[in-house]
């Protein structure tokens, strides 16, 4: 058995893969879509990266056969830190319009090095939460920017299931070393179509952590509502490619 961990990013949930589970069921994987914590609620003490890395790890755990971890945006962190825990149970990495970031680099740093004038993205939309721990997406926003190439019903009703988000589980860096997590397999699905994640910055990722193979498709930060056939279909086809070479062709990239 084959398990698909999908990992949502900033403001989502599981629910954001709904419509792929099916798909991917019908492809022969069995696929897990978590809720992490820092979105939605959260308690008197700040979430961290270890904690939501934790979260997904422990579930991983759980499992028995190869397991591939899905990221999408900001979940793209959380896959990083959880292969860098447990190279030798994760099968593969596949990040969807996600953070594929350099070890101690935050999305932030990223942006200000390649010279991207503030707020990018879905950043100049933010509302404070009555705490000011955590932001919030506007749904008109969320719809313009997230899921704009999505059908506009789509759209309104993914951006109203949008949450507020701790910023400490969202303002992350991934800690990780070549001879772990640079280790593991790893598939960009990069989306030309960005308007937060924006095609330079997902390439500029690419470049500076090397190694992913990397399909293209002509959508907008959400290929699971614009493009999920594709996008599917491209998990499918690397996920049952052939894993030792993966495996090898990742090492000798990462490696010195």
């Amino acid at each position: 058995m084959t398990h698909v961990v999908l990992v949502h990013g900033a403001w989502a949930g599981a629910w954001v893969w709904d419509t792929v589970l099916g798909p991917l069921r019908a492809a022969g994987f069995t696929p897990h879509a978590l809720d992490l914590p820092g979105a939605g609620t959260w308690g008197a003490t700040d979430v961290t990266l270890d904690d939501v890395a934790g979260h997904v790890a422990a579930h991983v755990t759980t499992l028995d056969g190869p397991v591939f971890l899905v990221g999408h945006s900001g979940g793209g962190i959380v896959v990083t830190q959880v292969a860098e825990q447990l190279p030798d149970r994760i099968a593969g990495v596949v990040y969807v319009a996600g953070m594929m970031l350099p070890s101690g680099t935050g999305f932030g740093q990223l942006c200000d090095a390649l010279g991207l004038a503030p707020p990018v993205g879905i950043s100049r939309w933010l509302r404070p939460t009555a705490d000011g721990r955590g932001t919030v997406v506007p749904p008109e926003a969320g719809a313009a920017v997230f899921f704009h190439e999505a059908a506009p019903a789509d759209a309104v009703a993914a951006a109203r299931r949008l949450v507020p988000q701790l910023e400490t589980a969202r303002l992350m860096a991934p800690a990780w070393t070549p001879e772990r997590f640079g280790t593991v397999p790893r598939l960009y699905v990069e989306a030309t179509l960005d308007r937060t994640v924006p095609l330079v910055a997902q390439r500029e990722m690419q470049r500076l952590v090397p190694g992913a193979r990397v399909i293209t498709l002509d959508t907008d930060h959400a290929p699971q509502l614009s493009a999920r056939d594709e996008l599917v279909d491209g998990i499918r086809q690397w996920c049952l490619s052939g894993l030792p070479e993966l495996r090898k062709d990742a090492t000798a990239a990462a490696l010195p």
